[in-house]
């Protein structure tokens, strides 16, 4: 378009519009400003035009032909109460059209304790399947050949024993190490930024990354050693951007971790892969993947690999589980589909569909269907598979492709300038930064600028209530228990010790190779836990410092009289009653803490004095910590459905401990099915997702007062 139909066009628009066009420009919280119309003007700086499928910098795709040659692979994310259990749901998957497996594992796994220890009696089964040694893994894998199939395992604070059980299982199965195939997590520097299941210290943690790399690039050549994680970076709050520097900042760590253990990168770069976010910023959302691939060669260049391989990016999606919400939730079905079509327009080389009912619980058999359908639909009836990269040339999208490379090398730039990404995570500016943007948006949503349909806008009057997926948490934590209990009686206790002494050995002196040592443990039927302490002995566990950050939520208000009206209600009672002081916590293993902060940073600006307490408390530790601080209300924050063991113990210990007069109430990801359980049980108030934060400072004022008990 010339200069001249761009001034023809914006007249045209100004008559429309009664004003200038440039009043339609949106800016994004990636400080993108989205204009209304691109042109061929817009894409006069943009060096990546000419670029094909397959050949670097590998902006359209990893490979020449894409889905046109072979389509994504149906990935379902999926784990949940006992080894059987998600066997069975595998197996009817499996049957149902999807063609690879991805593991959740209970927080008690993923945190290194057996199902038996006393801080995980909540989190056993919740949120992912219980695996506690080499016997639940062949369990989990049962009739499920593992030469065959690829799979994947989210797994990082834990990933040596639970890699090493699953290398067993499959030797068991008649399988070798170098036949196996699929991905493990193995992404410890996200965990220290957001989603906090890490056990060791970063030092350690970076030692056991490398030694993953090593065994694996020797030893199974068919096995990605490293899938490094941009979604939960976005799902703890960061924006595209950051997702994009921080996630790519962290692989160029890993890449320098594994040369110093002294490998080429050509024996590593290959099995190299990526997971990221899609939220609802259809276009962004697709360009972001397209720019991670044109950064990630930028980086892998300075390594001077031989193989174009070396160069190319690799990645899984997953759909956003932030999108998706309580209200309304056959929505989530039509949130769930936008970012699926928008994944596979950006090139994703597998995909995990959430199901609509995951804003509460685990989905059931039913949303799960609707959830892998949307996949075969996307791939069978829609006939994008039929072309290679089908947004190429776009106006938009390949200036989108452009601004986020250039604003996200920006930030991998300070992150250098800083040290790496080690040293970044250790100073905290990803966690800062990640945290800022996450109470930002909720502002946003709060005041309505930013419209979920269903929630703050649209919002039916009377909602459907789903049936949920309810995990009896004791019955999975007994059979466990026995399970256990059978293992140790019938192992060789001197053959467990020699190999779980070598592995401390290994860990203690740097020397030897972690995973090769918790082989020979687990193959000797050492337990997750055991093997997990072993090089807890010698590395020590990591232990955060709560920090929360302010001066965000309130300035988002400005002068807002609702804003004004909680902040004059808290003052108000102040004076009256004391300053309310509020504990907000997180129970059991759970460090999913996006919703823990925000309301941390919100409830301070509104004017409560807020005590951020540590992560991982039992329910006995949050009740003296409450005590000793003499805080009024203990709000517990709940994630990963422990709920109905913790809260009720959150409130008998502090009844114990003579202090019932403590308010407790409860917010996050709680069914409206649980609400009157937690009530009966001395819950003053339950908030479920997609609370508006001021109505909840409002709530809490009134049971404070006296006034109500709100659900």
């Amino acid at each position: 378009m010339t200069e001249d139909k761009t001034k023809q066009w914006r007249s045209l628009a100004e008559k429309e519009l009664k004003t200038s066009p440039d009043e339609l420009i949106w800016r994004t919280p990636e400080g993108i400003d989205v204009k209304p119309l691109y042109t061929a003007e817009d894409l006069a700086t943009v060096n990546h035009l000419d670029t094909i499928p397959g050949l670097k910098p590998f902006v359209r795709g990893p490979r020449a032909t894409m889905y046109a040659g072979r389509p994504w692979t149906i990935r379902q994310y999926a784990g949940f109460s006992t080894a059987q259990e998600s066997n069975a749901f595998y197996r009817r998957n499996l049957a149902g059209g999807q063609k690879g497996l991805s593991v959740a594992f209970d927080l008690a796994t993923h945190r290194g304790y057996d199902s038996d220890h006393p801080r995980v009696e909540g989190d056993v089964g919740k949120a992912g399947v219980a695996i506690d040694s080499v016997e639940d893994m062949k369990i989990l894998f049962d009739g499920i050949p593992l030469r065959e199939m690829s799979v994947s395992m989210t797994m990082n604070g834990a990933v040596i024993p639970i890699l090493a059980s699953f290398i067993v299982a499959g030797e068991e199965q008649g399988c070798s190490r170098a036949e196996l195939s699929g991905t493990i997590q193995n992404d410890i520097l996200k965990e220290f930024m957001v989603r906090n299941t890490y056990i060791y210290p970063p030092e350690p943690s970076m030692r056991i990354v490398a030694d993953i790399i090593a065994y694996t690039s020797k030893e199974m050549p068919r096995f990605n050693s490293i899938s490094i994680s941009g979604y939960h970076m976005q799902e703890a709050g960061a924006t595209l951007v950051q997702e994009l520097a921080f996630t790519l900042a962290d692989g160029r760590e890993y890449v320098r971790a594994a040369l110093a253990k002294g490998l080429d990168v050509d024996e590593f770069a290959g099995r190299l892969s990526f997971f990221f976010a899609i939220g609802m910023n259809f276009f962004m959302e697709a360009a972001k993947l397209r720019a991670a691939r044109l950064l990630w060669t930028r980086i892998m260049e300075e390594f001077e690999p031989k193989k174009p391989g070396s160069l190319m990016l690799r990645t899984h999606c997953q759909t956003s589980g932030v999108s998706l919400q309580e209200q309304d939730p056959y929505n989530n079905v039509i949130r769930t589909a936008y970012e699926a079509l928008s994944a596979v327009l950006g090139g994703t080389q597998s995909l995990h569909t959430n199901a609509l009912d995951e804003a509460i619980a685990l989905p059931t058999e039913f949303s799960a269907r609707i959830a892998r359908n949307t996949q075969l639909i996307l791939q069978h009836e829609t006939g994008i598979t039929k072309v290679v990269d089908p947004l190429a040339g776009s106006y938009y999208v390949e200036s989108l492709t452009h601004e986020l490379a250039d604003k996200a090398w920006a930030l991998i730039e300070e992150v250098e300038a800083m040290g790496g990404m080690t040293k970044a995570v250790a100073e905290g500016l990803p966690k800062r930064l990640i945290e800022e943007a996450a109470t930002l948006r909720q502002a946003k949503v709060d005041r309505g600028e930013e419209v979920i349909v269903g929630v703050n806008r649209f919002r039916l009057e009377n909602e459907d209530e789903l049936d949920i997926l309810a995990i009896d948490n004791s019955a999975v934590r007994d059979a466990q228990v026995k399970r256990l209990q059978e293992i140790r009686r019938q192992r060789d206790p001197e053959k467990v010790n020699v190999t779980l002494e070598r592995l401390y050995e290994f860990a203690k002196t740097g020397q030897g190779n972690l995973l090769e040592a918790a082989v020979e443990a687990a193959r000797a039927r050492a337990t997750v836990g055991e093997i997990s302490d072993a090089m807890r002995r010698a590395f020590g566990d990591h232990a955060a410092i709560p920090e929360v950050v302010n001066e965000i939520y309130g300035p988002a208000y400005g002068d807002d009289p609702e804003f004004s009206t909680i902040q004059a209600r808290v003052e108000d009672h102040a004076r009256k009653s004391g300053k309310p002081k509020i504990l907000v916590c997180k129970l059991g293993q759970d460090g999913h803490d996006r919703g823990a902060k925000v309301i941390a940073s919100a409830f301070g600006d509104i004017g409560f004095e807020v005590l951020a307490g540590p992560l991982f408390q039992t329910p006995e530790e949050a009740a003296d910590l409450a005590i000793a601080e003499r805080v009024q209300i203990v709000g517990m924050s709940s994630l990963a459905a422990g709920h109905r063991t913790l809260a009720p113990q959150l409130v008998q210990a502090l009844r114990n401990k003579g202090a019932a007069h403590v308010v407790v109430v409860v917010g996050g990801v709680i069914p409206r099915q649980d609400y009157q359980f937690l009530l009966d049980c001395g819950v003053s108030a339950v908030f479920g997702p997609g609370t508006n934060v001021l109505e909840a400072a409002n709530s809490i004022i009134d049971v404070l007062e006296g006034k109500r008990r709100n659900t």
